[in-house]
């Protein structure tokens, strides 16, 4: 078998997982409920971030905060401040690659 197989967590419960983690590539999946957010952070790599399901509501830097709902995807720069959250009903449910692989 040439390919490897990864499986994502398929639940309603904050989830959030490293689904492949090597020297090109991080893929991340989330799920976060109502309330739920992920840690204020600076990216450590460029940073490609996709709603799969709900509405992601996201302050970056200094900014505003910004609501993306699901289809969206977003490209973040590496060394921006972020936090992003569920302030909605729906679920939240996210997959993050950062390309390239952070070195740290």
């Amino acid at each position: 078998m040439i390919e490897q197989i990864f499986k994502l967590s398929k639940s309603n419960k904050k989830t959030i997982e490293r689904v492949i983690c090597d020297e090109n590539v991080h893929y991340n999946h989330m799920i976060l409920p109502k309330g739920e957010s992920l840690p204020v952070h600076r990216t450590n790599s460029n940073v490609y971030m996709s709603v799969i399901r709900g509405t992601l509501s996201i302050t970056l830097d200094d900014q505003s905060k910004n609501v993306y709902e699901s289809g969206t995807v977003l490209k973040l720069p590496e060394g921006i401040m972020m936090h992003a959250v569920n302030e909605h009903e729906d679920i939240l449910e996210l997959s993050v690659v950062k390309a390239p692989a952070p070195k740290k």
